[in-house]
């Protein structure tokens, strides 16, 4: 991807996007740096989402889908004050994955979720940086005030979960009624590294 639209804004533009990019809490593990996302994160983000990888979050997405649903993390930061982080290694600023601590449209309660990319997949990284957002969510939403959406099929996330310190909350998906989707809720007490 190499659109002109994808470029970082430059001027004003540019220290506008930075002042709200600061507003981000950056958070910080022995490996990994969870920071604001940036427009350069686009092109991991597209990849991933308009892939097969995406099928057990509503994809693979259209190219506009991705972006909206990329746009939609960001803004949670404005509109609720929790959103989406890019996962970056402390060495290097390239795109790992997203965390994502947020509310989407239509969502009855505030979720925290991963997704990373195939290349990193493996390494632990979702686990060391969702177990580093667990006391951020519980800040924000208490424990127990926030779950994990995750689709049936999807056992690596459902596990991940579960390590995280989650249970299954049977009543909440008898109420959502959608009979592939699990939802875990979170103590805000997950398994240390």
């Amino acid at each position: 991807m190499t659109e002109a639209w994808l470029q970082a804004p430059q001027g004003r533009a540019a220290a506008i996007a930075a002042a709200v990019a600061a507003t981000v809490p950056v958070i910080e593990t022995a490996r990994l740096r969870l920071r604001a996302p940036v427009i350069g994160d686009y092109p991991a983000y597209h990849d991933v989402f308009t892939s097969d990888r995406a099928v057990f979050m509503g994809g693979p997405f259209t190219p506009d889908g991705a972006f909206a649903d990329f746009c939609q993390g960001i803004a949670g930061w404005m509109l609720r004050g929790a959103g989406m982080w890019t996962l970056t290694l402390r060495s290097d600023d390239a795109p790992l994955g997203w965390i994502y601590l947020w509310q989407e449209m239509g969502d009855p309660e505030p979720e925290i979720g991963w997704v990373l990319t195939a290349a990193t997949e493996g390494n632990g990284y979702a686990h060391e940086a969702a177990l580093a957002v667990l006391p951020h969510a519980v800040a924000l939403f208490g424990a127990g005030g926030f779950v994990s959406y995750i689709d049936a099929g999807n056992v690596a996330s459902a596990r991940l979960a579960i390590r995280l310190g989650a249970v299954r909350d049977l009543a909440a998906e008898a109420a959502r009624a959608e009979p592939d989707l699990e939802i875990y809720r979170h103590s805000g007490k997950g398994e240390p590294l």
